[in-house]
């Protein structure tokens, strides 16, 4: 009797310590997924410690001398957002009550918001520079928890997509906690050049690049990295 009753009580105990376990780990969090075959917007952020805004919406520099890039490649179908972040002339350590330190914040120009979207910090840290790249696929979350409700629960890229001038780029560090560096999504075009600049949409990297110049973003076209996409957005 003991030798059947023994294995079916360590198979029930193992089946409650995993449901432990998921009930431990937070539901829906996004997972690091491959690069999609395509997408349906691109954006840029040029970050500054200037442009730091605290919870209060009071203007608080971050770090001076320091710079963030980012680039962001979104395919809403899948929810999918692909990520580039460069952190320039920052030192210290990361801090932030969210789950990492570097976010997509709703929050248009000068305003306060809520992270949406928190990526990898950048690494390694130190005095040089710092970076992080990859691919996230919602549902997303931040560990920003009000009422309940994860700062990320239920947000669509779409949203981006719709309004990117109402989202800005940052990261927080221990010394700048309202923000080391900030700035706000700039949509860029997807295949080729902006039709509401003017120009006419092709798949050439060659082309993209000579848009791009103009607006002193021709590091992006390594983070591209494709040479055609499914839709064409125009610049916002």
């Amino acid at each position: 009797m003991s030798n059947n009753t023994l294995p079916r009580t360590i198979a029930l105990g193992a089946v409650a310590a995993v449901g432990l376990v998921a009930l431990a780990s937070p539901a829906h969090a996004e997972t690091e997924v491959a690069e999609p075959s395509s997408f349906t917007s691109a954006f840029t952020v040029m970050a500054t410690p200037d442009q730091v805004i605290n919870s209060d919406g009071v203007v608080t520099p971050g770090q001076e001398g320091a710079t963030g890039s980012f680039t962001f490649r979104i395919n809403s179908d899948e929810e999918i957002i692909c990520y580039d972040i460069t952190l320039n002339g920052v030192s210290g350590d990361y801090q932030s009550p969210a789950k990492t330190a570097t976010h997509i914040h709703e929050a248009a120009v000068g305003k306060p918001g809520p992270p949406r979207i928190a990526f990898p910090n950048p690494a390694p840290v130190g005095d040089g520079p710092r970076t992080s790249s990859g691919c996230l696929q919602g549902p997303f979350t931040t560990g920003i928890v009000t009422d309940g409700v994860d700062s990320g629960e239920g947000f669509s890229l779409a949203e981006i997509e719709a309004n990117p001038a109402g989202f800005t780029g940052d990261s927080h560090t221990v010394d700048f906690a309202a923000g080391v560096v900030r700035g706000q999504l700039s949509a860029v075009p997807v295949g080729g050049v902006s039709t509401g600049a003017g120009g006419t949409a092709t798949s050439s990297v060659d082309a993209l690049g000579l848009t791009l110049a103009g607006a002193g973003v021709v590091g992006l076209l390594a983070a591209l990295g494709v040479t055609s996409r499914r839709r064409l957005h125009a610049s916002a």
